[in-house]
């Protein structure tokens, strides 16, 4: 769309409110709207203010003012507002120098597809997420001085399995056993459905959904793969269909990695591809699963900077909650055509130079996807341009084998905290093309170890209650 197409369309469609959104440093969208009869073209040229200081990691109180400059081509109809309103998605620009803000996630992902052009390894970098998460009946959560406690429920949980419930009709899916039964066991299909539907409204093709393995509701919905900056805009319409077609039937939606203990968390594989010319770089027959050496350097990438991409693939302390072997966690640094632990999984159906593709497994939901996808893109240059060979592959079970060969095998590190000293120490490949800068890297770290590291350092935990109360 043009910008005269979006004043055509407010016509058209009787709009009467606009919604500007755009998206803080964690990854939630923010918003704020106005009337139509207030909006126009300028808004396009000359933007439309607001207070930058109250955004989570942006601007300090003596510099708030900036500027949000929508995008004409992200327009699309809120189905969940009471008034016709169009949303529209913004990039930041600082009122004073004109210039787009270094740290506005999607202006990230934009610098990002640019110096993939400019290395000359391609011109398109496609991007496919699969998030998964939890749908639940019921959440309490509260922190004080002298208390600290979080309780979830869902009707699906293997635990009410024995809750009277007037009456308990059973079909409660075991626990690491919800992949994946038909319904009445599957009680969320129609849910689902209602939620891919809602999703192709608004512009995210979906390939396919279905429950997880976990209990409680845990599903998976998988968008169609797009470009860099595209699927970054998508990921969040994503999230904003799923938790409010769930909030329309009663229920709520978490895209926590670890809500549920001793059960599978939910991750968000990232499948990948680079092109070049309308051709697949990725793609040579004949070799370890058709990969072309573009490809295995692009993994080495990944592999050799993984420890500093979780900092922003996986950017949350639940995060590491998932993290943790023998749940299916993806923890070694390693790729495989078919091992669902390595880090990097080369999917076995992908056989055509069309669908020929690696997937990162390491990523979660709460991740920026702007950051995540940027990231991810950068470190597998950095393989491409540095001809970096991955360990592996390696096609064993991996938890079977000897503890001398397993040894070998690096893995991810284990919490938010050791991450992000691994970004500060390993971010130099993020800072070429003037995609991350050091302000965007040390504000993230500063940010992260204040507000979450030490947050949640400083607390006493529930367990330690069980564990040590009567010592």
């Amino acid at each position: 769309m043009t910008t005269q197409d979006v004043m055509a369309l407010i016509q058209a469609k009787g709009i009467q409110a606009v919604d500007l959104r755009f998206v803080d440093m964690p990854g939630l969208w923010q918003h704020f709207t106005m009337s139509t009869s207030e909006f126009n073209e300028d808004a396009f040229e000359e933007g439309v203010g607001f207070d930058g200081s109250s955004i989570r990691g942006f601007q300090q109180i003596q510099e708030s003012d900036m500027l949000l400059f929508p995008d004409p081509s992200t327009a699309f109809v809120d189905p969940f507002a009471a008034a016709p309103t169009l949303v529209l998605i913004c990039n930041v620009k600082d009122p004073v120098t004109g210039e787009s803000y270094s740290r506005d996630p999607r202006y990230i992902a934009q610098k990002a597809e640019a110096y993939l052009k400019s290395t000359g390894i391609g011109d398109t970098a496609y991007f496919g997420p699969e998030p998964e998460f939890f749908i639940l009946d019921d959440v309490r959560f509260g922190q004080g001085y002298n208390h600290g406690f979080y309780y979830i429920d869902a009707k699906e949980g293997f635990w009410n399995a024995g809750k009277e419930e007037d009456p308990n009709l059973g079909y409660k899916p075991r626990y690491k056993e919800g992949y994946f039964p038909v319904p009445p066991m599957d009680s969320h299909q129609d849910l689902r459905t209602e939620m891919m539907l809602t999703l192709e409204s608004v512009g995210v093709e979906v390939e396919v959904h279905h429950h997880e393995v976990a209990t409680a509701g845990q599903a998976e919905i998988d968008m169609r793969f797009d470009s860099l900056v595209s699927i970054g805009d998508k990921l969040l319409k994503y999230k904003y269909v799923i938790k409010n077609v769930a909030r329309r039937h009663g229920k709520t939606v978490t895209l926590m990695p670890k809500p549920v203990f001793q059960d599978n968390g939910s991750g968000m594989h990232v499948h990948q591809s680079i092109w070049k010319g309308g051709s697949n770089t990725f793609f040579e027959a004949g070799t370890y699963a058709d990969l072309s050496d573009t490809a295995l350097h692009y993994i080495g990438g990944i592999l050799k900077h993984a420890p500093s991409l979780l900092a922003f693939c996986n950017p949350t302390t639940n995060s590491y909650r998932r993290l943790v072997p023998g749940y299916e966690a993806p923890i070694n640094l390693i790729y495989s055509q078919r091992n669902r632990s390595a880090a990097v999984r080369i999917p076995a159906y992908s056989r055509s130079e069309k669908a020929k593709r690696i997937e990162a497994r390491f990523p979660d939901p709460t991740c920026n996807g702007y950051l995540a996808f940027s990231a991810l893109l950068m470190a597998g240059l950095d393989g491409v341009q540095n001809k970096i060979t991955p360990p592996g592959p390696l096609d064993k079970d991996l938890y079977d084998l000897p503890p001398e060969e397993h040894a070998q095998i690096a893995s991810t590190p284990g919490s938010l905290a050791e991450v992000l000293d691994k970004l500060e120490e390993d971010h130099d490949f993020l800072l070429k093309g003037d995609v991350f800068t050091p302000d965007v890297i040390e504000g993230w770290i500063a940010y992260k170890r204040e507000n979450e590291v030490d947050a949640i350092r400083l607390r006493p935990h529930p367990w330690e209650f069980a564990l040590y109360f009567d010592i």
